[in-house]
């Protein structure tokens, strides 16, 4: 029996970018101590007193189905948040809830494109990305970003490829970058969704870690809440990354269509994490500025360990909880450079090409271990270039 092409095609024949990443869990089980700077997962965990109101709700017997569109209350609180937070009227009917923001993602692509579309997304990219347009059946096509503009999109090299796509997708504060889409960038980008008729899908799930300039989300911006779909989630805004609740926020027809849509796919979010949720969401954005602090410390950090050598160039950091460094002046892919940091010094680094071929020749460094043994990674990480440069 053959599989369909779909499972087959997903990474497009390649691999999927995590290579680095299961190598150095490989170590790790078989005893090797391994410093890991791979993926974006808090070193906090969940904060007690959302598990324990998590605990409450499962114990008062929210364990059956739940609504598959979401709570009304979590699908309210939402809707609220967003309001304040872009200005845009919000309400539950433009809100799904959805196991985490890769569903929604997904259930994203789904409602933008046919089989055979093309769906734009943005070079250097989540991991996840290509493959998750492959999933729906559209054809991925990425837009390459420059490493002179500090990874900041031009609308001009989008709409070259505009035509003929359904769909573009976009992410900031981004990852792999840190970079966060400045006004003018995000009024190009929506002047030239309109021009084209694109679906932007707009993926903002960093929208808390802003370290300069401010997250600005395109739904707000002029005639654009009609044709742009957000994606959100608890994962990195509320350290609560395996519970997987995440959301989709649209214009109400799209919305009810996703509906139909996660009735035959995922059914729903269990009750406790919904409630979970709620209880999260409504400890403010002083919370959020707890969960987000490591990240902003660190990357004081960062600048100051590599403010005094020239071999490693860091790529602005204005958000989320990772740093792209230019290791170019290595002589080095990224590729080459991750597996012999691992090899030799048992750091493991995400190289830029699992984020795409604008990122070649960088490596992608998480923000999330301790600060003393963060700073320590650094400077070995620093030694190794300058000693692979020389």
């Amino acid at each position: 029996m053959n599989l369909s092409q779909r499972m087959q095609t997903l990474t497009g024949g390649g691999s999927d970018g995590w290579d680095v990443f299961i190598k150095a869990r490989k170590m790790i089980a078989e005893g090797t101590p391994v410093t890991e700077l791979t993926i974006g997962e808090h070193d906090i965990r969940t904060a007690a007193s959302i598990l324990q109101d998590m605990h409450k709700s499962a114990l008062g017997g929210h364990t059956g189905y739940a609504m598959v569109p979401g709570t009304d209350t979590l699908r309210d609180t939402v809707a609220k948040r967003t309001s304040e937070r872009t200005g845009v009227p919000t309400t539950r009917d433009n809100v799904l809830i959805t196991p985490g923001g890769q569903s929604a993602l997904f259930a994203a692509h789904a409602a933008a494109c046919d089989p055979g579309d093309t769906a734009l997304y943005l070079d250097p990219y989540y991991a996840t990305y290509p493959g998750t347009i492959r999933g729906v059946s559209a054809i991925p096509h990425a837009i390459q970003t420059r490493a002179e503009d500090a990874f900041q999109p031009r609308a001009s090299d989008i709409a070259a490829h505009a035509q003929t796509a359904k769909s573009l997708l976009i992410n900031s504060p981004n990852n792999p970058t840190g970079t966060v889409y400045s006004r003018d960038t995000l009024t190009g980008i929506a002047q030239m969704c309109m021009d084209s008729d694109l679906w932007l899908i707009s993926d903002e799930v960093y929208d808390t870690q802003v370290w300069e300039g401010e997250h600005i989300s395109p739904r707000s911006l002029s005639d654009m809440a009609e044709r742009t779909l957000v994606v959100g989630s608890m994962s990195k805004s509320h350290a609560m990354t395996g519970s997987r609740c995440g959301w989709v926020i649209g214009p109400e027809e799209v919305i009810a269509h996703l509906i139909t849509f996660a009735t035959h796919t995922t059914y729903g979010v269990p009750g406790f994490i919904q409630d979970a949720s709620v209880f999260a969401l409504d400890q403010g954005p002083n919370f959020e500025a707890e969960i987000a602090a490591p990240f902003k410390r660190r990357r004081a950090i960062a600048k100051r360990v590599l403010s005094g050598q020239n071999t490693i160039g860091l790529i602005p950091a204005q958000g989320a909880m990772y740093l792209m460094l230019d290791i170019r002046a290595t002589g080095m892919t990224g590729d080459d450079f991750a597996n012999a940091l691992l090899d030799e010094h048992h750091v493991a680094v995400m190289p830029g090409e699992s984020f795409g071929q604008a990122a070649a020749g960088h490596v992608r460094v998480a923000m999330t271990i301790d600060d003393a043994d963060f700073e320590q990674a650094l400077r070995t990480l620093t030694a190794f270039a300058e000693a692979r440069a020389a």
